[in-house]
């Protein structure tokens, strides 16, 4: 059971960076620093834009939650 949480902790961890690597740069930042500021944004973020925040907000909560059982279940086996 352990072995099985912890394969699924790598694969969000992986899936989260990967979809966090995928937003676009909102400016302010260290996106500034490296040219990401020269883009202007046009009337708000797109629907590709709100899914991809929708998917990273469920994989993270997916990932906490594997977090939470995996430490619930070594706590037991002690």
């Amino acid at each position: 059971m352990v072995l099985g949480f912890s394969i699924a902790l790598i694969v969000f961890s992986l899936l989260l960076m990967l979809l966090v690597l995928m937003h676009k740069g909102k400016g302010g930042g260290l996106s500034d620093m490296f040219g990401g500021g020269m883009q202007s944004s046009v009337g708000g973020s797109s629907v590709a834009e709100r899914n991809l925040d929708r998917i990273t907000v469920a994989v993270g909560l997916l990932w906490f939650a594997c977090i939470v059982v995996l430490g619930l279940v070594i706590k037991s086996n002690h």
